[in-house]
């Protein structure tokens, strides 16, 4: 018998897959952690608007997260997705070897910088004294 996810895996694996914690991903839609950990953890029944918040926010289908049918991408951001690649393609071959190293190493750098301010972000904030 085959495994089928349930919508609270299938928010998690979205969720990982963008680079979102729980927090962000709250923070994004406006709503408590605790919605989010909720929905992964199937003990409540997300509302509509919320759902509406994280497809939007991740650029997924709705019927994907809900009932697990189609793909998990909209078909908008793949769309985008494909013509970003098809034009970052194009202009590195325009470049050097050296440059196109040079850039994939910028980029590389501002993926790391962007994870260490989201890890920086979710860290607990201390209490000021009284």
């Amino acid at each position: 018998m085959e495994y089928q996810m349930g919508i609270g895996a299938r928010l998690k694996q979205a969720r990982s897959s963008k680079g979102y914690t729980q927090n962000s991903l709250a923070d994004a839609i406006g709503v408590s952690r605790g919605v989010i950990t909720n929905i992964e953890h199937e003990k409540a029944e997300p509302q509509m608007l919320v759902i509406r918040g994280i497809c939007y926010e991740l650029g997924i289908n709705s019927s994907w997260l809900l009932q697990g049918e189609g793909p998990m991408e909209s078909e908008k951001d793949a769309e985008r997705s494909a013509h970003l690649l098809a034009e970052i393609y194009h202009l590195s071959t325009l470049l050097s070897k050296e440059e196109q190293d040079y850039v994939l190493d910028m980029i590389k750098t501002f993926q790391k910088h962007k994870e260490s301010l989201r890890n920086n972000n979710d860290m607990p904030k201390e209490t000021e004294p009284q």
